[in-house]
């Protein structure tokens, strides 16, 4: 994966992240959403509640966990950015709603593991 452009590691990692979630028994609602506020990699749904799902790839030798790397400012674009999905699906509006991180971190000997820590965060908005 480290000889690949940023945006096809993304594209790569996303991909990896869907499928993750897939096999888990979420199921999908929209991939990329973007606004002028910002972009919401996948947006998924368990049961009643929508899930905003942040997908984070490092490889081995970064400083930071990939989880870890979602800071106050991505944060609070994920928020504005959640809140235009809400406007416009009012289909969910009655759902619960959480923002997860996904990390995907590979190793010094390429091996992928994944890090899900749901109900990561609550933006200020």
């Amino acid at each position: 994966m480290d000889e690949e452009s940023t945006g096809a590691l993304g594209q790569r990692a996303e991909q990896y992240a869907f499928r993750y979630l897939i096999r888990r028994g979420l199921i999908p609602v929209a991939r990329n959403f973007r606004t002028r506020r910002g972009e919401i990699d996948l947006i998924m749904r368990e049961a009643r509640c929508i899930i905003c799902v942040e997908v984070r790839y490092r490889a081995s030798g970064s400083f930071v966990n990939a989880r870890l790397s979602v800071d106050r400012h991505k944060q609070a674009k994920l928020g504005k950015t959640a809140a235009v999905f809400l406007a416009r699906n009012p289909v969910f509006r009655n759902y619960c709603f959480r923002f997860d991180v996904l990390g995907i971190n590979r190793d010094a000997s390429g091996q992928l593991s994944v890090d899900w820590l749901q109900d990561a965060f609550r933006p200020n908005i």
